[in-house]
């Protein structure tokens, strides 16, 4: 109930952000200003839900670049992500999204990684431009689950996000979101006031793998990732 009565506030901050965030990028073709706005953008979102976020693990954020793999139950995760999540990133993300008002001028203009799907080629060919980024230097977040997980539980990860990070060479750091299922389980307009954790684990090596070990690494990051959700219902699964 206070989501709703609270979102005409919600969608101010994500206006009155998310456009600036968006233009800053034209000037600030880093995509710093743009993700310290977006920065501001979830903590505000959270604060005006009442939704408090407790962050742990945060000496396991490596100094260079990596993948953070997450755990995806809701559209709470992405304000969750960009407030708390302790490491400056990019989202990784389907070309289509350009699309969507506001949202797609600000992945683009912000610096964000599209990957193409459908044509085997161009999909490659996406992937390989996405690793070359993440390997000069720019840290991206994934939900390798794909979509939303309909419970507390964590899906079986997809193996792209690991192909990138590998061919990157860089580390991929689990991150787990626990409780966001008990803040929303029904969607976030029907959201109450709660904590979520957000957890981050101990980097996961990719040196000396090659694409046919994605498969390998996906299961141990998940692994990792359903450590703090094992007490839901459908982590284990």
């Amino acid at each position: 109930m206070r989501t709703l009565l609270t979102l005409p506030l919600a969608v101010a901050w994500t206006v009155g952000l998310g456009v600036p965030s968006a233009l800053s990028g034209v000037v600030d073709r880093s995509g710093r200003t743009s993700y310290r706005l977006a920065r501001a953008w979830g903590r505000l979102c959270l604060r005006t839900w009442g939704v408090r976020v407790e962050v742990r693990g945060a000496a396991h954020v490596p100094p260079g670049p990596a993948v953070y793999a997450v755990n995806h139950g809701s559209a709470l995760d992405i304000p969750v992500l960009f407030g708390y999540l302790p490491a400056e990133f990019r989202i990784i993300h389907k070309r289509s999204l350009y699309l969507a008002p506001i949202v797609g001028q600000y992945l683009y203009l912000g610096g964000h990684i599209a990957v193409q799907r459908g044509r085997p080629f161009v999909a490659r060919r996406s992937l390989e431009q996405a690793a070359a980024r993440i390997r000069g230097g720019t840290s991206v977040a994934v939900f390798p689950e794909g979509t939303r997980s309909p419970d507390a539980g964590v899906r079986p990860f997809k193996r792209g996000s690991f192909v990138i990070a590998i061919q990157a060479g860089v580390p991929v750091v689990p991150v787990s979101l626990a409780g966001v299922k008990d803040v929303a389980p029904r969607g976030l307009l029907l959201s109450h006031p709660g904590t979520v954790t957000l957890t981050v684990h101990a980097p996961q090596p990719t040196a000396g793998m090659k694409a046919d070990d994605a498969h390998l690494l996906a299961e141990r990051v998940r692994a990792a990732v359903s450590g703090p959700l094992a007490g839901c219902v459908g982590a284990a699964s």
